[in-house]
């Protein structure tokens, strides 16, 4: 996530890596969660949300029967089913580039007024939408073979979603259809109708949030 704070007292200046450094010591010291990895001085007139020039998100989904092992719970969708790798590409396809995806925004959607955000229109470019299959997990090695008390592994398969900009759900809402292609549930010509739908409605359920993450927002920033 991009945090954006606004002193309003005069504090002598510092470097950026000397804030991160001291803003992570005390998350630290309080066992939080969270990190700080970079730290920028910006003009009085950036805002964290409306100045970003291109968002990209993740979603991770696990394919296979097994149960999920503690590590990967609430960390990706598990999905039972094989899921069709080239049907799920072909949909991508259909779906990248510059439309209305009312089909693709939550009935909940917010109208914000700030006309560089433009929230209360449908129209969105996405300009990458893509499925590639990954190793299931970072945490351990595989052990080959199929004796007692060894886990079948996954098959992991992760969704990239890049844009300037999303609307409300947009990305659960694209991976719920690309899932549903996935499974024999949907085709192709299936995704073309409901693009083409433009209402919420005609869309698969939505993804759950659990598999959805922030992987980079880019800013025209000085180093």
């Amino acid at each position: 996530m991009v945090i954006m704070i606004i002193l309003k007292v005069q504090l002598p200046p510092h470097e950026p890596a000397v804030v991160q450094r001291a803003v992570n010591h005390f998350l630290q010291k309080n066992e939080g969660d969270v990190i700080v990895i970079d730290v920028r001085c910006v003009p009085p007139d950036f805002h964290s949300r409306y100045k970003a020039q291109e968002r990209t998100y993740f979603y991770r989904l696990l394919s296979g029967p097994e149960l999920l092992s503690s590590f990967e719970k609430d960390r990706a969708w598990h999905v039972l089913e094989d899921l069709d790798l080239l049907a799920m590409e072909k949909a991508c396809r259909v779906l990248v580039g510059h439309h209305d995806f009312s089909s693709f925004r939550a009935a909940g959607c917010q109208v914000v007024h700030h006309l560089l955000d433009g929230a209360n229109s449908p129209i969105r470019t996405l300009d990458e939408l893509c499925v590639s299959e990954v190793p299931p997990t970072p945490y351990f090695p595989s052990i080959a073979g199929q004796g007692f008390g060894i886990r079948r592994r996954h098959r992991c398969f992760v969704v990239t979603a890049r844009a300037r900009s999303f609307l409300y759900h947009q990305v659960r809402l694209l991976v719920g259809v690309l899932k549903c292609v996935g499974t024999g549930d949907l085709t192709v010509p299936d995704v073309e109708r409901i693009l083409n739908a433009k209402t919420v409605t005609a869309a698969s359920p939505m993804a759950p949030a659990c598999g959805l993450y922030l992987g980079n927002v880019k800013y025209d920033l000085l180093p």
